[in-house]
């Protein structure tokens, strides 16, 4: 049973230079209108109600839609009591009566891209909002009733240093925030960057330093390091993105949207007149093997800190593990990338920073 979904909101205000995800600015209402109407015309062909237990609308900037289209959204879907319901946003689109009208639709979590709260690199990576109103954002989602705040900050980006990152994770803390997710740049084809390099960047040695000393500042700020890039307080995990990790099965919903099930892997059209034209139509899918599966399981579950559960696998797949892979856990407990545990094995602090040499050895 399908119990989750992504609903991909693709409009910015203007785009950021490090960004390749499909999105796009400067559209106006009517374009943001047809759109809403097109998803709301997906959801219903597809959607087999089972009551959700996250849902997850992300982006682009999907608060640039009117909190009314936010609710109609919502309002197609059956929840569980306790469903995890997030919207990802910015500082610079959102108010306090916004922010209420969002709770108010059953709103339960708030996902706000931060990236740094340094006004000189905000500038340079394109970002419009300025540290301040990050921080009044924070505040003001707390005063609209919002208790499940996550913070996104991105290191490496240009002129950053580790103090200044650690600097910004301290300011994160004091905010008092429940979540905390760190990503290292990375210039792929698609963004501004990749064909205007900037000056000053990090190197992968300096990214490095920054990942260990963010692990250093959040821990002992008492935050729970679960998985490769989050951190969380009060037990306050991304149930969502904790589905995708357990390699379990969600909707995608709205253009460029990623979607699994029934053992289906399949994306929506990212061209956005392409995908309004055929939401009924997936740009591309296919059925995974078993092989392929296995090997989910295990890329996606080394991701978090308690690893995998070699007994579950064992069970799923009617292999056993350890011989299966002898060689390369044997070569990687010696290097000290990945560790037995009371359940299975699981990456060291160390191992995350090499996670993809570490993992593709298992595909």
């Amino acid at each position: 049973m399908t119990q989750s979904a992504y609903i991909h909101i693709p409009f910015c205000k203007s785009k950021c230079k490090y960004c390749s995800f499909v999105s796009y600015a400067g559209c106006n209402e009517a374009e943001k209108k047809r759109y809403v109407e097109t998803l709301l015309k997906e959801i219903s062909f597809f959607y087999k109600k089972e009551p959700l237990k996250t849902l997850y609308i992300g982006g682009g900037t999907p608060t640039l839609l009117e909190s009314s289209d936010i609710k109609r959204i919502l309002d197609c879907f059956e929840f569980l009591p306790d469903a995890e319901i997030t919207v990802e946003t910015n500082p610079e689109t959102i108010d306090y009566d916004y922010l209420c009208s969002l709770k108010k639709s059953g709103v339960n979590r708030l996902s706000i891209g931060v990236q740094s709260f340094d006004d000189r690199i905000l500038k340079t990576i394109g970002r419009i909002h300025s540290s301040k109103k990050a921080i009044e954002t924070v505040d003001t989602a707390k005063a609209a009733g919002f208790s499940n705040i996550s913070l996104d900050f991105i290191y490496g980006l240009p002129f950053q240093s580790i103090d200044g990152f650690a600097d910004d994770l301290a300011k994160a803390v004091e905010l008092g925030v429940s979540h905390i997710s760190l990503y290292g740049l990375k210039i792929e084809k698609g963004c501004a960057f990749y064909t205007n390099p900037p000056k000053n960047i990090a190197d992968e040695d300096l990214q490095a330093d920054m990942y260990l000393a963010a692990i250093d500042v959040l821990s002992k700020a008492g935050f729970l390091h679960y998985e490769i890039s989050n951190f969380c307080k009060d037990g306050k995990i991304s149930y969502h993105n904790t589905n995708y990790w357990k390699a379990q099965e969600y909707y995608g919903f709205g253009a460029a949207a990623h979607g699994y099930t029934e053992g289906v892997r399949y994306s929506n059209f990212g061209s956005l007149e392409e995908y309004l034209k055929k939401y009924k139509q997936k740009e591309q899918s296919r059925k995974l093997t078993e092989k392929e599966k296995l090997e989910e399981k295990i890329f996606l579950g080394f991701r978090l800190k308690k690893g995998i559960n070699v007994s579950q696998l064992n069970k799923d797949f009617c292999i056993d593990f350890e011989t299966k892979y002898e060689k390369i856990l044997k070569k990687y407990q010696n290097t000290g990338h990945i560790v037995k545990t009371e359940n299975g094995y699981a990456l060291t602090d160390t191992g995350f920073l090499l996670s993809n040499i570490v993992l593709s050895d298992f595909l």
